[in-house]
């Protein structure tokens, strides 16, 4: 991938028109640069079109104004390029882990010992070792994401999308699952675009966060991390990151009591 090229969201504007009831904006001429292996979190109240924006950046929806673009062209579909990740894990409950992590491998054409071989490593990468042969059933909420993210990075896509990848864990599952990301980030470099609603969660993980308003949904505000991010949990701690999570709260609260205006 080109090092200087993310992803470049352009004007983009995006609706839906229900069975019943007006057509309905939920995007707003969001207009976005995400620089390469930067790790960019979209973060705002429920219904302000965070993951719709996710799913027109992974091509799962056509986009109807604007554009975007990564190192590979123009989105228009799915593609190899961006793999994502979702909130309820999305494996398949008839396959062993290691068959969940081989299956994109296979649609790609890789088999055989290659293909062995890749899910391990991820599988080893993820720490899962182990429950290589263990079934989605037979495992806690966080194994089966850490699975999850692990049958995502063994197709090597440039960009990974997270759609609230932890808002179905228990707070503690989900504290180890967030260092465990950033652990995964940091070898692998990825460019990774973390859809959340969680303040806290933002704050720790990302380079940047994208502050979207109450819906229809606009950016409203870029914020950098001002403080060391690191691994070490003390960091939850510091005054620095306190700090900047009441920072960025107070921009999302206007939001969030929108939302609940709007009735989201």
């Amino acid at each position: 991938m080109n090092d200087g090229v993310g992803i470049e969201i352009e004007r983009v504007t995006h609706g839906y028109t229900p069975k019943r009831g007006r057509p309905m904006v939920a995007l707003d001429d969001i207009s976005l640069s995400i620089p390469a292996h930067e790790f960019h979190a979209l973060l705002g109240p429920s219904g302000c079109g965070k993951s719709t924006l996710l799913f027109l950046i992974g091509g799962f929806q056509k986009i109807q104004q604007g554009r975007i673009h990564t190192a590979h062209g123009d989105v228009c579909a799915p593609g190899p390029d961006r793999g994502i990740v979702f909130q309820n894990f999305a494996l398949f409950p008839w396959k062993t882990v290691i068959e969940n992590v081989r299956y994109g491998l296979e649609k790609k054409g890789i088999k055989g010992s290659e293909a062995e071989q890749t899910a391990k490593h991820f599988i080893d990468l993820v720490h899962l070792n182990g429950f290589e042969r263990s079934y989605p059933a037979q495992l806690s909420g966080g194994m089966q994401q850490r699975a999850a993210i692990a049958r995502t990075l063994a197709i090597d896509p440039d960009i990974l999308l997270m759609d609230e990848p932890f808002g179905a864990l228990d707070a503690q599952t989900r504290r180890i699952m967030q260092e465990e990301l950033l652990a995964i980030w940091r070898a692998t470099r990825k460019t990774v675009v973390f859809v959340t609603h969680d303040v806290a969660e933002a704050v720790y993980l990302a380079d940047t966060i994208s502050v979207m308003s109450a819906r229809p949904g606009r950016i409203k505000r870029l914020v950098h991390a001002s403080f060391n991010r690191s691994e070490d949990t003390a960091v939850f701690k510091s005054p620095e990151f306190t700090d900047m999570v009441e920072h960025v709260w107070d921009m999302v609260r206007d939001e969030v009591d929108e939302a609940r205006r709007q009735g989201h």
